[in-house]
């Protein structure tokens, strides 16, 4: 598979639940959250929303209050009771100030009245997923693999390593998790939204690209397949 594919997606994209009945809004959100980089899932009533929010990884979820089937506080607090700590950006109608009280105290992070600039919503989402990340460094070192996050460079000794995007997603990942036996399936939903074929090949190919760039040559190989698991990058 050529690196050409990778060009289709942004380095490290933040995945986005949005939980929302206005079809109409709900496009108009994703268009412009994709624009800004961001991989968009929509959900149009709450029982759809509670079930991605708990079967899923996200980043954020987009939440309104008032939904069909399961509203926005419902759904709150059924994720936060199962200590989910996805960050929680409520949509409240104007003049629901109950409502936006009761979602900070269930455990909103943040929330917008609507009808709202998307420059602010665009701002206040950012606010949220970056308050949750707790990163207390932006290299990553592991034997002598170094891998910069804030200017996606990886180096290896003292060899720098050109990625595609698709390979810097997977080998930030992996050593994000190091030592971690990471799954196919959990590779593929990372990088994809959840309507990617989760039965593609397309994992198995850019870690044998990873392979060949970052052990090849190499006397020592951190990145090790563990049969019908997975993949582990290993530290010595």
């Amino acid at each position: 598979m050529p690196d050409s594919l990778a060009a289709d997606f942004v380095p490290n994209p933040m995945r986005l639940l949005v939980v929302e009945d206005e079809k109409k809004l709900a496009g108009i959100l994703k268009k412009g959250l994709e624009e800004n980089g961001f991989v968009v899932e929509l959900c149009f009533d709450g029982e759809e929303g509670l079930f991605m929010a708990e079967t899923y990884s996200y980043d954020a979820i987009l939440l309104d209050i008032m939904l069909p089937k399961m509203d926005g506080l419902a759904i709150l607090k059924k994720i936060r009771t199962k200590q989910i700590s996805v960050p929680v950006l409520m949509i409240t109608a104007r003049g629901e100030v109950d409502d936006r009280i009761k979602g900070l105290n269930t455990g909103a992070d943040d929330y917008i009245a609507k009808p709202f600039d998307f420059s602010e919503l665009l701002a206040r989402l950012k606010a949220v997923i970056r308050r949750s990340k707790s990163k207390p460094s932006s290299t990553i070192g592991i034997n002598d693999l170094e891998i910069d996050m804030n200017s996606m460079t990886v180096m290896r000794g003292d060899r720098e390593i050109k990625l595609s995007s698709t390979e810097y997603k997977l080998l930030e990942y992996l050593a994000l998790n190091c030592g971690k036996v990471i799954s196919r399936t959990e590779l593929t939903e990372h990088i994809y939204d959840s309507e990617f074929d989760l039965d593609s090949n397309v994992i198995d190919v850019y870690i044998n690209y990873l392979r060949n760039k970052i052990d090849k040559g190499r006397g020592k190989r951190l990145i090790r397949t563990v049969r019908g698991a997975g993949y582990v990058l290993e530290k010595e």
